[in-house]
């Protein structure tokens, strides 16, 4: 049973020096390492701006357009004890547009920092001596009310000034920058911890495979005929926790909200043989989740959430992946919506079955997580060498690391 997959398995050694703890000069001066058919199955060390050149004429290419919002905010008690709030999504109301265009009052579920001396009342905004924005917080007059507590807590946020709750953030609050960096964030990650072409605030995280590219290589793309589409998946903080347990079975994913369109689904109905490219795992994760909510609306009728271990207990579903999507097309038309909105907690081991992608853009990532075993999924055994390449050769590894183009075995 895949449960069963030890993680241990799935460890290799990652020297300090080799995370990249900053961005380079250049997005797209980063390296590329290319594991296809066309390198003959062995990896090859390329510069990321020669994307273009090993993907299919007219293809297919998906990203994820999310953007990371400044959620980390600092509270500050009359004693002086800082709190700091670290939010992962809305809580009322909880649509994402909704609560960001909100002017005065909105709830968050947070991971709440020194919370055992947050008794009761609400904190004020803390606000350095040195801050350019002091005046515009001041006026905001930002405060926190702790509505239940717990691992992850609700908060409640209060202000005034007429300012939305994105322009809140955009001033108060600071990027969440991964933990293995080891350093505060600093004024070039607010640019750089974001893709070029990131839209819709939600994430915590970055889909960092995104950050490598610039117009040079979308037009790059577009000169090949390859169609860019796009996707939502908020990435939210679960995407940092390690597997702790010493099988698979016993670690439990994190659910993450994410959204596609109507036409997105219409055309991946009408792609047919054409080869389709995931920009990073959150893509993966979004895409091969739309396969399970449309079998849902099939045999349910809506679509509902894709749960962790969904895709190997059902593993003898024999819809056609036309039928599926098909479903959720006609779930959207039927509800009178544009949109499609769900939730997925799917995790992605070997053993799985890849129902929509054929190559992957993603980044080097960390020892016994749940990424390195999707990328097990997706190349096989061929992970290990793909590694030990990417080691021998100085690829920079994690969110500000190098990148990698892999086909599927």
């Amino acid at each position: 049973m895949v449960q069963d997959i030890r993680i241990e398995d799935y460890d290799y050694p990652l020297p300090e020096s080799r995370i990249a703890r900053y961005p380079l000069a250049q997005r797209d001066d980063s390296k590329l390492l290319v594991y296809t058919e066309s390198s003959g199955r062995v990896p090859e060390n390329r510069k990321f701006r020669e994307l273009a050149d090993f993907l299919p004429e007219k293809s297919m290419i998906v990203f994820n357009n999310t953007k990371v919002v400044p959620a980390r905010l600092f509270f500050q008690k009359d004693t002086g004890a800082l709190i700091e709030i670290f939010c992962l999504e809305p809580a009322e109301p909880q649509d994402y547009q909704i609560c960001f265009a909100t002017t005065s009052s909105c709830s968050w579920k947070a991971i709440v920092g020194n919370l055992k001396r947050w008794k009761e009342g609400r904190l004020h905004l803390y606000i350095g001596d040195d801050n350019p924005d002091a005046a515009l917080l001041r006026d905001m007059a930002l405060e926190a009310e702790l509505i239940e507590r717990g691992q992850t807590s609700v908060v409640a946020f209060h202000w005034r000034g007429g300012y939305s709750f994105s322009q809140v953030m955009e001033h108060a609050g600071r990027i969440p920058i991964p933990p293995y960096l080891k350093r505060d964030t600093e004024a070039i990650d607010l640019e750089r911890y974001q893709t070029w072409y990131a839209k819709r605030e939600g994430s915590v995280a970055a889909p960092t495979a995104g950050l490598h590219f610039t117009q040079r290589e979308l037009d790059a793309l577009d000169a090949k005929g390859i169609k860019r589409m796009n996707l939502c998946l908020h990435v939210g903080a679960g995407t940092f926790l390690p597997v702790k347990s010493q099988t698979i079975g016993d670690h439990t994913m994190h659910s993450e909200p994410f959204s596609v369109s109507k036409d997105f689904l219409k055309a991946l109905i009408s792609k047919g043989e054409t080869p389709l490219t995931a920009v990073g795992t959150t893509s993966t994760r979004c895409l091969e989740s739309l396969y399970y909510l449309g079998v849902h609306c099939l045999e349910c009728g809506e679509p509902g959430t894709v749960e962790q271990w969904e895709p190997y207990r059902q593993e003898g579903y024999s819809y056609p992946l036309t039928a599926a999507l098909q479903a959720l097309v006609d779930y959207l038309e039927q509800a009178g919506l544009e949109e499609l909105h769900a939730r997925t907690r799917i995790i992605i081991v070997p053993g799985y079955r890849f129902r929509l992608i054929d190559y992957l853009v993603t980044n080097f990532h960390q020892p016994k997580s749940t990424l390195l075993l999707l990328i097990s999924a997706f190349v096989g055994d061929a992970w290990q060498a793909i590694y030990d390449f990417a080691l021998s050769h100085d690829f920079r590894f994690l969110s500000y690391g190098d990148s990698s183009l892999l086909q599927k075995v």
